[in-house]
This record gives structure tokens, C-alpha cells and sequence, in this order.
């Protein structure tokens, strides 16, 4: 299948570069063209608009950085899609946003399955991200194979709707892990450990998480580098809070990693990588959390 991909981003760019690698002929476009220049140098084609990729390709993905984005995408390439073409929709969105989209595109008779991704940009480009699929289960069939060549753990969890509760649970696990990860190299620092040797210990012990063994070494790197920025957390974390207000269920937790997030935001920017949440408490106390051997990128 001849797929069309929008949002060339750290995410877009990296899955759009496996579907190229596992032989699927792809056509890209972004707004910021110099972003599909690695792709084009990989065989993919360069369309000069989104509505011009639409109707040239089978099946249009996408991966923008919020809802309003992603409806006025949408609005835009539905008039030009083929008859029989589908929506993937890789972004993260809220559950009403999800369903609002599918309704438009269901209008224009386009179908709509939502694909949000977990675990880092870097298992993105190794193809070993995980993808969590929202749809018909004839749809999720039609597009396997595409989610085999970016991801290796994919799950089918329900209906439209499903896949963006469980992306929005596993990125707020990912942020509480990280204000714990940073509150515990704190912690050995200030007492006087070596961070390096620290950070091996809990990486052997129970107190492990995915977090503290990736962005817990860029941490001390100081590269804080994980692609992904501080307003990106917000919006999840809002979709969280959201969640927990909608089903009844007190997220203490995220309320409070919020919060963090909000004065990271404050203090450095919404573009500031996420771990940096962890230098608040290092300007906060004077101390850095620094220790040689470790990465200033995951690959």
C-alpha cells in the first residue's frame, strides 16, 4: 500500500522512515519542508501540500502535535482522499477529540483508526515502539502490517476511544516515574553516593522503572534530551486530570507531577526537554546531578 504520512516531527519522521525501510512506497509532507529532506533521501516522495499527498496515496497518516491541528489536517485532505481510503491518526488526543474527528471523517465516508505510540522517539526509529490501536478490527488488520514495520508490540485495545485512555496512563506513569527518578538521584547525591554506581543499583532493584534506565541517564548526562518537550507533558497530563475527573478517580500523583511540570514551564519553557523537570530540584538545592558514562541521546 502506497501510504501518505503528515507531521514530520521527532515521532512522524522516525515512523515514517520505518514504513520506508520495510519497503512501503510513502509520500510526506510537513510545513517546515526542510524536516522531510532525511525521508526524501530514503526514497520517499515529497508532496506540495496535504491535500495533494491525500490524493495521491491509499491511506493518509497522521502525527501532529495537537487536536486543532489534527482537525484542520483533516478538513483539509478528506475532499481529496481516494474512495476506500482510512485515517491513522497517530497523535495524542483526548477521547472526545477522537470521536469528534471520526464523525467528520465519517461524513466525507472515511474511516478512522487511532494509533498513539509509547516508549521514546528512540525505539520509534529502531522500529520498536509500541502502538496502540482504536478501531475496527478490520481496519486494525488492514494496517498491521504498516504497524509492524514501526513498532514491535502492538496491541488492539478496543474501539475508537480506548487507545487514547491507555497512551494517556502510560504517559502519566512516565512523568510520575520521572519526578520519582529525579527526587532519588537526588537523593543519593545529597548523600553522598556515586550517581553513577546509584543509578546502577536501582536500575537491579525493585524501585526499577523503563524511565529511570532512559531518561534517568540523560539526567545525569545534563543533555536532558528525550525529545519530547514540557507543554507536550501538560497536554497529557491535562488529559489525565480530565480522565480522573470523568471516571471518578482521584490521580493525587499526576495532580502533583502537574504542578512540577507547570513550574518547569515556568522556569524554562514550554520547549524545554521533560526531564528537565529534574533541574528544578538542582537549582532549587545547588547541587547537579552529573556522572561520567552516560548518554547525552538514547539510540
Amino acid at each position: 500500500m502506497h501510504y501518505g504520512y503528515i507531521g514530520l516531527g521527532n515521532l512522524g519522521a522516525a515512523c515514517a522512515g520505518c514504513l520506508l525501510r520495510d519497503g512501503f512506497s510513502v509520500t510526506v509532507f510537513d510545513l517546515n519542508e526542510s524536516l522531510a529532506a532525511p525521508l526524501i533521501a530514503k526514497g520517499a516522495v515529497l508532496a506540495k501540500s496535504a491535500e495533494d499527498l491525500a490524493a495521491s496515496v491509499d491511506h493518509v497518516i497522521t502525527c501532529l502535535p495537537s487536536p486543532a491541528v489534527s482537525e484542520r489536517v483533516l478538513r483539509n485532505i478528506l475532499p481529496g482522499m481516494k474512495p476506500g481510503a482510512s485515517w491513522v491518526e497517530m497523535s495524542t488526543l483526548g477521547r472526545d477529540e477522537v470521536l469528534k474527528l471520526a464523525a467528520i471523517a465519517a461524513v466525507a465516508g472515511v474511516r478512522m483508526i487511532e494509533l498513539p505510540v509509547t516508549g521514546g522517539v528512540h525505539l520509534a526509529h529502531q522500529g520498536k515502539i509500541t502502538m496502540l490501536a482504536g478501531g475496527d478490527k478490520d481496519l486494525f488488520d488492514l494496517h498491521h502490517k504498516a504497524m509492524q514495520a514501526m513498532g514491535d508490540k502492538i496491541f488492539h485495545i478496543g474501539p475508537l476511544g480506548a487507545a487514547c485512555i491507555i497512551k494517556v496512563i502510560t504517559n502519566m506513569l512516565a512523568f510520575i516515574h520521572l519526578k520519582a527518578t529525579s527526587e532519588a538521584l537526588m537523593l543519593a547525591k545529597r548523600g553522598g553516593l556515586d550517581l553513577g554506581q546509584a543509578w546502577h543499583a536501582i536500575a537491579a532493584s525493585s524501585g526499577n522503572s523503563f524511565v529511570h534506565e532512559t531518561e534517568g541517564a540523560l539526567i545525569l548526562n545534563g543533555s536532558y534530551d528525550i525529545a519530547f518537550n514540557v507543554d507536550l507533558a501538560l497536554k497529557d497530563l491535562g488529559f489525565a486530570l480530565g480522565f480522573g475527573r470523568e471516571f471518578g478517580v482521584p490521580l493525587d500523583l499526576a495532580a502533583a507531577t502537574q504542578q512540577t511540570y507547570i513550574a518547569a514551564k515556568a522556569a524554562y519553557g514550554g520547549e524545554a526537554q521533560s526531564p528537565m523537570i529534574a533541574k528544578l530540584l538542582e537549582d532549587l538545592l545547588s547541587t547537579d546531578l552529573r556522572a561520567p558514562g552516560f548518554p547525552a541521546r538514547l539510540e
